[in-house]
């Protein structure tokens, strides 16, 4: 056991809002995260549309917000019109991106459907990788005009009568990295960016656009990137996005457990790049930021930056690709990740956990009639989803630090708190990979105390993963003592995260 950690969470010191949009969610046509994830006809469980009934329950359980769609790396090579119409008549094609073969089964018109049901606002990218300001145009009449025209003609006849409604979306994809189809310079995409904005908006004044920032902090033109696009596109953009992944390195595994301390670093050097810029919304506010790719990957056999990726082979349809095994160590992370993105809702607009299913996602599947569970970072996911709301508090929080290889020393145990009415929500990482530590936690005046835990099942380790088999990462009660002076005291596992609420007696 190590030193207590003392957390005061000052209920009047409110903060930012917690942003709605903070709870995303991004389905790419990559790997198994459309076709034999969430569509997949012949399981048992499929709709008419062949979508399944056991992953869309998942999905309103994880309790996202948003989704992001069709891409990422997908989405610079597709060509929206493949999608739509009747199915039989849809073309198949060879998706570059993922060296796999496209169906075109699921478009659209389908995917809008389904998001709805699963409670879900529609983020939609637009391919300005082999396309641009026309073809973009194209996507947003169809999708947003009400009638008398060609092509929302065409979208009536296609089954919707009623424009879809989409209000966000994305310019685009890593148009920094060289992986990238139709890859550009900073100053390429800002100007085909700002022109295709501009005409997006002539068609519908009531879009919310996303400019395509760094792939990663650790790209070259990082920075510069930034603010070339920026100079280009202020005024005319709502966002600008920000992707960050994170791999444990296994000979330095407390690295890895303080990847929040790197995500926090980049949002606000990213927010200074805006501030620098004095890059605003077309309403004059400051330029949000939209982490709408986040999440913990092995992606060291993927993501190689310097070199374009090579497939061999055949071409299939909905190969396995980076379905990673979530551990405990994974959730923990994930968790720190949402900390850390709560800490920062002055600045984050909105973010995306990706993918959702399959492909490095919560949510995995078995093909046929297999199963459907939760992956371990499922849970802090869920329960944060559920219960952040209102403002952010900071907590005050005295205790144990940990010296990192890449982070330099940070807190063992990282808090942030939401405060809705009298309702109090704590969300805590014990990063400590050995000795559980005693938390004494400040609310001031609360009852109907509420906690949970996730962390090392009994019998296992922190490799311990879910499985088809069953799910022994599970959130799991936590034993919150109220002393006579009215502070909260229990004990916080190595490596686990928790939630704790209360509601305010005054």
């Amino acid at each position: 056991m190590t030193s207590p950690t003392r957390i005061a969470v000052d209920r009047d010191a409110l903060g930012a809002a917690v942003p709605h949009r903070l709870f995303g969610t991004f389905v790419e046509h990559m790997g198994r995260c459309v076709y034999d994830g969430i569509h997949s006809p012949g399981h048992e469980t499929a709709d008419a549309a062949g979508f399944r009934a056991d992953v869309l329950e998942l999905v309103r359980e994880l309790g996202a917000t948003v989704v992001r769609y069709p891409g990422g790396n997908f989405v610079s090579g597709y060509r929206w019109e493949d999608g739509v119409g009747p199915r039989e008549e849809r073309p198949v094609r060879l998706d570059a991106a993922w060296h796999s073969t496209e169906t075109n089964q699921v478009g659209l018109h389908e995917f809008a459907e389904w998001a709805d049901a699963a409670g879900l606002e529609v983020m939609e990218a637009v391919n300005l990788g082999t396309r641009g300001v026309a073809e973009a145009a194209d996507l947003l009449e169809y999708t947003n005009h009400p009638s008398g025209t060609a092509l929302s003609e065409r979208r009536r006849e296609n089954g919707r009568d009623e424009p879809f409604g989409i209000r966000l979306w994305c310019l685009g994809n890593e148009m920094d990295g060289p992986w990238q189809i139709g890859h550009k310079t900073a100053d390429e995409y800002g100007r085909l960016a700002a022109e295709t904005a501009r005409m997006m908006r002539f068609i519908d004044p009531t879009v919310e656009l996303v400019a395509a920032g760094s792939s990663n902090h650790e790209m070259p033109t990082f920075g510069a990137w930034e603010r070339t696009v920026l100079r280009h596109t202020a005024g005319l953009i709502d966002h600008i996005s920000v992707h960050a992944y994170y791999e444990e390195d296994p000979d330095d595994p407390a690295s890895f457990l303080a990847s929040g301390a790197a995500l926090d670093r980049y949002i606000v050097e990213v927010a200074g790049i805006i501030d620098e810029v004095g890059a605003t919304t077309p309403d004059g506010n400051p330029i949000g930021i939209s982490v709408d790719e986040w999440n913990v990957w092995n992606q060291t056999r993927w993501n190689e930056v310097d070199k374009p990726r090579v497939f061999t082979g055949d071409w299939p349809i909905a190969p396995r690709l980076i379905e990673d095994d979530y551990t405990v160590t994974d959730a923990v992370v994930v968790g720190s990740l949402l900390i850390t993105l709560l800490r920062r809702a002055d600045r984050v607009s909105m973010a995306n956990l990706a993918q959702l299913v399959n492909v490095i996602a919560p949510i995995r599947t078995e093909p046929g009639g297999g199963a459907a569970w939760r992956q371990s970072t499922f849970h802090p996911f869920r329960l944060t989803a559920e219960a952040a709301s209102g403002r952010v508090v900071v907590p005050h929080v005295e205790g144990a630090t940990i010296d990192t290889a890449r982070h330099g020393a940070v807190d063992a145990v990282d808090a942030i708190a939401t405060v809705d009415g009298r309702d109090v929500t704590v969300f805590l990482a014990h990063r400590d990979l050995h000795a559980a530590t005693e938390i004494e936690l400040d609310l001031g005046a609360v009852d109907a105390v509420e906690a949970v835990v996730v962390t090392i099942p009994e019998g296992g380790d922190r490799h311990t993963t879910n499985s088809a088999e069953g799910e022994p990462v599970s959130p799991v009660a936590l034993n919150v003592r109220v002393g006579d002076d009215g502070i909260l005291r229990f004990t916080l596992p190595a490596l686990a995260w928790a939630r704790v609420r209360a509601r305010s007696l005054a």
